[in-house]
């Protein structure tokens, strides 16, 4: 479908001659001579680099439609993970590359939103942040509570967090998406 540019809005996908991008962030430019532009900075979503792009205004692009999809994490499958539809119950096996680092927030049982453009995946919604437990960690020694100290930890899926020294083993812990930092216990 194709959108005028000056209909672009954050989020967005768009179906370029040199792949798929989505909109990060757009700016419409009507300078004092000249024509009006539009500034964006796009993402590449299969290779995750991020451009700047300047368009006409009023130029055309094509607007590709994103299909999302509630998807239920069932096991570990070799180098695979197998994902179940919740609509149609079929399963889907999905390579850890095409996950990225969403990988280290996936656990058994968690439900997410995968993104699909025609039939190939092409991201993963995350929620903002995920409770995962602790794999291991060094046991915090009474008397040493100097304030901010950290100490690193390994959570179920092997991402490795900095924690605070009162976290112990088995714990559950919040987690931040975006950045892989410690929030706060669970």
């Amino acid at each position: 479908m194709a959108i005028n540019t000056n209909e672009l809005k954050n989020g967005m996908h768009l179906n370029l001659d040199d792949g798929l991008f989505q909109v990060i962030d757009f700016q419409h430019v009507k300078p004092g001579k000249g024509h009006a532009f539009v500034r964006s900075t796009l993402k590449n979503v299969r290779t995750g680099a991020v451009v700047e792009r300047t368009f006409r205004a009023g130029e055309k692009v094509e607007r590709a439609m994103i299909d999302k999809r509630e998807m239920q994490y069932l096991y570990r499958d070799g180098d695979g993970y197998v994902f179940m539809d919740n609509e149609t119950y079929d399963q889907l096996t999905v390579e850890p590359a095409t996950l990225g680092d969403a990988a280290n927030y996936v656990v058994d049982g968690s439900t997410m939103v995968l993104e699909f453009y025609v039939d190939e995946i092409v991201g993963l919604d995350l929620p903002a942040s995920v409770e995962l437990d602790i794999a291991e960690t060094e046991p915090g020694v009474q008397g040493d509570r100097v304030s901010g100290a950290r100490k690193p930890a390994t959570l179920v899926t092997g991402l490795i967090v900095q924690v605070p020294l009162f976290v112990e083993p088995g714990e559950t812990i919040k987690v931040d998406t975006r950045t892989g930092e410690y929030l706060s216990r669970a």
